[in-house]
């Protein structure tokens, strides 16, 4: 007398239905909730605190580069160049940029942008440091100068990976750049500390 263990299991689930007791759902989450409280999102920051942060920062950094080239023209070396321009043509076309060829290439292009201007902004300019920083502006100048070359070859030639690439890689060298020079004014600044407390001692 064989059976098929199969059919006897259906059969078993047919007859019984399972049920929960009456409020169930709303022990487990109590219980739930008390083993592990639910954290209430982080209140998002005003978004006008985070626009004015933005608003400082390039205005700062366009302080910091102003006095820059206004301390640069007392000492006789005018130099003429900005660190960050905008893409007009000195014909007065508007001219294309790395940000009009894709919407990606346009959020590379912020993103550079952006950090560069805060670097900048978190630059502190004193007499033992302006050597250091005036050849590093130096150098933020001729990649500067470089980076409108390569937008000029985009407006003549078209866009090309080649073009795209040198572009994208002159944003990346000067942030490094920019962070090559904090982080070497840093050094100075804690070596200086360190001259002053032994001078002290």
């Amino acid at each position: 007398m064989a059976r098929d263990l199969r059919k006897l299991f259906a059969k078993e689930r047919e007859e019984k239905t399972y049920s929960m007791k009456k409020g169930h759902e709303a022990r487990f989450l109590t219980k739930l909730d008390e083993k592990m409280p639910i954290e209430k999102p982080p209140k998002e920051k005003k978004g006008y605190a985070v626009w004015w942060q933005m608003v400082a920062s390039v205005v700062v950094a366009l302080g910091l580069t102003f006095y820059y080239f206004s301390s640069n023209e007392e000492d006789g070396n005018v130099s003429g160049t900005q660190i960050v321009e905008t893409e007009n043509d000195k014909e007065g076309q508007q001219a294309i940029s790395l940000g009009d060829l894709s919407p990606d290439l346009k959020k590379v292009e912020n993103y550079y942008l952006t950090n560069i201007n805060l670097e900048l902004s978190d630059l502190e300019v004193d007499a033992n440091n302006k050597e250091v920083m005036d050849s590093y502006m130096d150098r933020l100048a001729e990649l500067d100068e470089e980076y409108h070359q390569l937008n000029k070859e985009l407006n003549q030639i078209g866009p090309n990976d080649q073009t795209i690439g040198a572009l994208v890689k002159n944003l990346q060298l000067r942030l490094q750049l920019l962070q090559k020079l904090k982080s070497k004014l840093n050094q100075l600044k804690s070596s200086k500390n360190e001259q002053e407390t032994s001078n002290i001692m």
